[in-house]
């Protein structure tokens, strides 16, 4: 399809209000560039922003399918992609059942994943699961309500050692120590129940000189809990391994992560799979066992434009990596 068209259609799929704009949008559907009768995997669908962008830009699609581990995004998610429903396929899973997912429907290769790894608006705002420090919610953070432990447990439960560990691991935060302290001592007066209680000792720990000019300073604390509660990292990496064993030949998967920590793993993940032998070039026999299965479309990340993040703060601090199937 003619770029100018893409991104003119792309354009045209501007959410409704109610919705959050997808990150880089244009970007996303000129990179996929899905062939006449392609399979999509959306595979954190959120509230439907790319799909619905993909559905809009390339209207012969024959199957798109989302995937979410928030039953609550996907019920909006279907509601948002509904003029769309009889290509639309919406599956409650966690990204890492990937390939699992798509061949119980008969599928064995796909034309293109997409993966937002942020956190929408519905999550931060609507939710009520904690997630922001400008509402005054319950500590929980679980995107998966059936998983085990909550930013509750976390919070009131783990060592200080611990709560230091997962803020420095997690967060990159600087003043891990001191806020892990400062948690215990105030559970140990009262639990600490809701983001506001939370976000007021984390301010409070860190002195008002190292105060951030642009984020709150309870940002990556925040962060830190709920990557460690919904195992993100490690799911990450999952995904990525499973995602490329279902690309056609020339198919794309294209990432777009909102800290260092994602978008190392993305950088890693693809640089691994695009290598070939790694075997010492004197060894006359491959021992390694290594083939490549990805090449990276791009070296370097792809990040929005100025104009974007102008309307869309969201974008600020996204990056977009893309790879395809070999």
């Amino acid at each position: 399809m003619d770029s100018k068209k893409i991104k003119a259609a792309a354009i045209s799929s501007e959410p409704q209000e109610q919705f959050h704009s997808p990150v880089m949008a244009k970007e996303v559907v000129e990179h996929l560039d899905l062939p006449e009768g392609a399979i999509v995997i959306d595979a954190t669908v959120g509230l439907g922003g790319h799909s619905e962008c993909f559905l809009n830009a390339y209207p012969l699609i024959s199957k798109l399918i989302g995937m979410d581990v928030d039953q609550a995004a996907i019920s909006l998610a279907k509601g948002r992609l509904s003029a769309s429903a009889e290509k639309v396929e919406m599956v409650n899973r966690n990204f890492i059942h990937i390939k699992s997912t798509v061949n119980s429907m008969g599928i064995e290769y796909v034309d293109g994943i997409v993966a937002d790894l942020g956190i929408s608006s519905f999550q931060l705002e609507r939710s009520g699961k904690g997630f922001s420090f400008r509402k005054n919610e319950f500590l929980d953070m679980r995107m998966d309500a059936g998983l085990q432990f909550s930013a509750y447990d976390l919070v009131n439960g783990m060592k200080t050692e611990e709560l230091e560990y997962i803020l420095r691991e997690y967060g990159e935060e600087k003043f891990a120590g001191r806020i892990a302290s400062s948690i215990v001592k105030s559970r140990a007066k009262k639990s600490i129940q809701t983001s506001f209680e939370l976000a007021s000792i984390i301010s409070s720990s860190i002195p008002k000189k190292f105060h951030p000019k642009k984020t709150h300073p309870a940002t990556k604390t925040f962060q830190a809990l709920r990557i460690s509660i919904n195992n993100e990292l490690d799911n990450l990496a999952i995904f990525i391994e499973e995602a490329v064993k279902i690309l056609n030949t020339g198919a794309r998967l294209a990432i777009i992560s909102f800290h260092s920590l994602e978008d190392r793993i993305v950088k890693n993940m693809f640089r691994k799979l695009d290598s070939p032998c790694v075997c010492p070039a004197d060894l006359p026999i491959c021992a390694c066992g290594r083939v490549q299965q990805v090449r990276r479309v791009t070296r370097s990340v792809i990040r929005p434009k100025k104009s974007e993040v102008e309307e869309n703060p969201r974008a600020r601090s996204s990056k977009m990596r893309v790879a395809e199937g070999v």
